[in-house]
């Protein structure tokens, strides 16, 4: 069962794994435990717990995380996604599960869960977060996200049917402009079997186990870097306070470049990240040193809490670390999907090597 602590953990991890986007985590936290409170805890299944023939569905936030800092969702849209795609499909849904295991995208399943009374499946499409709609392991695996409904906190409610995801994510992206920015979705609908054979397993857990280690040292005074660094099987890329920030909201998405000056062994060198929701690229000196579909997250060097791409800020102090990616993105589709050039950066993607 989903709780109050767990929940805590699962925002924090989630942050981490979110790779500065899929949504603020403290706003998704807010609404998760106003849910929990209200409705109760939220049962979590195992992948294996769902039945092959049972029908699932994907709920998230969908937009530039920085608008949904100022335009606080109601706690309506996602009930109404919801209702609008089981009406549509005329499907008895049985669970439900995260898109992406990254901000608020992990909890927001959790909202609706505590609404509905339905469980949240262990898993999600990308082992991270990324910025568009057919980003995700199930695209990969040939499924599709139409139907997609899309809900505002005005009360208006659509339904995409494109003919492939990536029409979904062109019309659903046009649409969330429109609709100011941020908007609730449900998408992929699929049976378990589908779910299970495409998904990346037990992605809450690791997000609930990442955020319980942060928590526990921070109590004990530790920094929890290092630690974190161990868990993942990460690598430290770079220390450093940002010099220089260029960050705009443009088509729906929250995009630029960040940039670092050197501090503790890292003195006298330079890094930049650019980032779409995201971090994608970092480069430290002049060297490319990761680059997506590997994680690249942002630390607070003080207390190793995650920072997301809509609170850098000029001057704060940041350990940039590098997580490898699922295998799934390492094929040539994951690649061609969510690889450096995709975003029009002009490299190659290269493992990250830990």
């Amino acid at each position: 069962m989903i709780d109050m602590h767990n929940l805590e953990n699962i925002a924090m991890g989630a942050a981490v794994l979110g790779t500065g986007g899929g949504g603020d985590p403290y706003v998704g936290k807010l609404m998760a435990m106003a849910a929990i409170e209200k409705y109760g805890p939220v049962t979590l299944l195992s992948p294996d717990e769902v039945g092959d023939d049972d029908w699932t569905v994907a709920a998230s936030m969908m937009g530039a995380p920085s608008v949904m800092i100022e335009k606080i969702p109601s706690g309506t849209e996602v009930i109404r996604a919801f209702e609008a795609i089981r009406d549509y499909s005329q499907k008895e849904i049985k669970a439900l599960y995260p898109i992406e295991v990254g901000g608020v995208n992990s909890v927001v399943p959790i909202v609706l869960g505590a609404m509905t009374g339905l469980p949240v499946v262990d898993i999600d499409g990308m082992g991270r977060a990324f910025p568009e709609a057919q980003m995700v392991t199930f695209h990969l695996a040939g499924k599709q996200s139409a139907p997609m409904s899309i809900a505002d906190e005005k009360g208006n409610t659509l339904i995409v049917n494109g003919i492939e995801s990536i029409w979904n994510e062109r019309i659903g992206r046009a649409a969330l402009i429109a609709m100011g920015g941020s908007v609730m979705t449900c998408d992929y609908l699929m049976q378990g079997r589908d779910l299970k054979a495409s998904g990346i397993h037990n992605t809450l857990t690791l997000a609930e186990n990442i955020g319980e280690k942060v928590h526990s040292l921070r109590r004990q005074n530790q920094n929890p870097i290092t630690a974190l660094l161990d868990v993942l099987g990460g690598k430290l890329l770079f220390e450093g306070k940002i010099s220089n920030l260029l960050r705009r909201n443009t088509g729906g998405f929250t995009k630029g470049e960040a940039y670092f000056e050197g501090i503790n062994s890292y003195q006298g060198k330079r890094a930049m990240i650019g980032f779409q929701n995201e971090f994608l690229v970092a480069k430290v000196d002049d060297e490319i040193v990761t680059t997506t579909p590997d994680l690249i997250t942002a630390l607070d060097l003080e207390t190793g809490f995650p920072i997301t791409t809509e609170v850098l800020r000029y001057g704060s102090r940041v350990a940039l670390i590098a997580i490898p990616c699922d295998p799934k993105w390492r094929t040539e589709k994951g690649i061609q999907v969510a690889g450096p050039r995709y975003f029009g950066y002009d490299i190659d993607y290269t493992p990250l090597s830990v």
